[in-house]
């Protein structure tokens, strides 16, 4: 873990199945984050972009986990169309649209 990052701890738990299949076993994750995640989930809530509160926790969370993975590779090939307008979707975001 990286002193100079925020440290997190995620625990997915499968709660329920349409399917009537077998849930799986929970996933712990941990991992470093340059970003205070709750604050962001606490502007993006306040904000409310999607009438939800739940969805805006749950898009912040998200961004934040798939955005620091893309920064830390960005020279992997997999993001080097998506990087650009990555970058301005940020901006839109951060303007408050």
């Amino acid at each position: 873990m990286n002193t100079k990052y925020n440290h997190y701890k995620v625990t997915l738990e499968h709660t329920y199945n349409p399917k009537d299949e077998e849930l799986q076993q929970p996933v712990v994750i941990e991992f470093d984050n340059h970003d205070n995640i709750f604050n962001i989930i606490k502007v993006l809530q306040e904000k409310d972009h999607f009438g939800d509160v739940n969805q805006s926790a749950e898009f912040a969370i998200g961004l934040k986990m798939f955005s620091e993975v893309m920064l830390r590779n960005k020279e992997h090939g997999l993001f080097e169309d998506f990087l650009p307008a990555f970058k301005e979707f940020m901006k839109r975001l951060k303007s408050g649209i």
